[in-house]
């Protein structure tokens, strides 16, 4: 069936890079989608799962999750000192933008009534996990109450995505000979995850307004 064949072209184009390169690949991604302007435009959750279905074992699981933990505290971090140092000039700039600007004083009131709990809730919002951080550092959130609280949700974000891709990849691949459209498993797995964490976001979203 042409799904099969277009998802085992996938999925074998995936597998044939290196582990090393999907690894720096989906770290470099992350720590670009969680810095400020950048992660707006960078689909880190796509490269994770995608990296993700050419996982083999538990060492290459573990391995793409703690890089992924590692790139999002690097992008995070990046953002929150340059909200510390910046803030005023950070200002001037979002100020031209009223949806920014706008985006900016909700996110600070929240982090300033909330503080870690939200912080820890943003890393599952779309723009807010690369706003909030900026936002966190130029509040004058301690560094080390910041990354106790992002450092939790890092891990269980990159988890559920590694965890994704691997058991569709996985699935697919037990299947692909024994099945005809096990692609359609593989297309159904990632759909329901994508329907899932949609809708978690907007249960989390939600509750991070109310």
């Amino acid at each position: 069936m042409v799904i099969d064949d277009l998802i085992s072209a996938l999925l074998e184009f995936v597998a044939s890079v290196p582990d090393w390169q999907r690894l720096l690949l989906a770290f470099v991604a992350i720590a670009l989608e969680t810095s400020i302007l950048i992660g707006l435009i960078v689909p880190g959750d796509t490269v994770v799962l995608v990296a993700a279905t050419a996982t083999e074992n538990w060492w290459q699981w573990a391995g793409l999750i703690i890089g992924c933990i590692l790139g999002a505290l690097l992008g995070e971090s990046f953002g929150y000192f340059l909200g510390k140092v910046f803030r005023p000039r950070i200002l001037q700039l979002l100020i031209r933008r009223k949806r920014w600007f706008r985006a900016w004083k909700s996110i600070e009131r929240s982090v300033l009534r909330r503080g870690g709990p939200f912080i820890f809730l943003s890393r599952f919002l779309p723009v807010a996990h690369s706003l909030v951080p900026l936002a966190v550092g130029a509040s004058g959130f301690a560094y080390k109450r910041f990354a106790i609280w992002t450092l939790p949700a890092c891990a269980i974000w990159a988890t559920l995505y590694a965890s994704a891709g691997w058991a569709a990849g996985g699935t697919y691949a037990a299947l692909a000979d024994r099945l005809h459209g096990a692609g359609y498993i593989f297309v159904a797995i990632i759909l329901a995850f994508m329907i899932i964490m949609w809708a978690a976001k907007k249960v989390i979203a939600r509750f991070s307004r109310g």
